[in-house]
């Protein structure tokens, strides 16, 4: 019996020796995967604080030399135009009254524009008598508005383009 204790301590014992190896294998696994991941954060912080602090900083001076330089534009004034909006089923007439300056690159521009403002005034007056006073509700009917009589003008007035079609007064009545 002894013996039998002996070999059971002997057993208990090297299985003890093998789970501690295991044990001890699985610990180095996961100190490497935890340095590994700590490595891998510090080098990332070191390569983000390297970039963030390895810019020159320019003098003022230099700044205002490298900004691009802007362009005066030119701003061409529109006859006001005055239609009647498509209201159908209604006894009532509404009136669209819109003042409108068209921006330009230049004063150049304004002058090749200047003799074909009849075609423009009449791209105006087709597309807004076409409108219904429910599209011009709300800042979103107005940007479509804006951006339409752009596209509409840059159209009659091709090859030349317009900047942007700017309201001065929008009145519904």
């Amino acid at each position: 019996m002894a013996a039998n204790a002996n070999e059971a301590t002997a057993d208990i014992d090297a299985e003890a020796d093998e789970g501690g190896a295991a044990a001890k294998k699985k610990l180095p696994l996961k100190l490497i995967a935890i340095a590994g991941a700590a490595l891998l954060m510090v080098a990332g912080g070191g390569t983000g604080a390297y970039v963030m602090f390895s810019r020159k900083h320019k003098a003022p001076e230099e700044e205002k030399a490298h900004a691009p330089v802007m362009k005066p534009v030119a701003f061409l004034e529109v006859p006001d135009v005055m239609v009647n909006l498509s209201n159908p089923g209604s006894d009532r007439n509404q009136f669209l009254k819109v003042k409108i300056v068209l921006e330009v690159a230049d004063q150049e521009l304004v002058k090749q524009i200047q003799p074909v403002m009849p075609r423009v005034l009449d791209a105006f007056q087709t597309y807004l008598r076409e409108l219904r006073p429910m599209d011009l509700e709300g800042s979103a009917g107005l940007y479509r508005l804006k951006e339409e009589l752009t596209r509409r003008i840059n159209v009659a007035i091709e090859p030349a383009r317009i900047n942007a079609v700017l309201f001065k007064e929008i009145l519904i009545q």
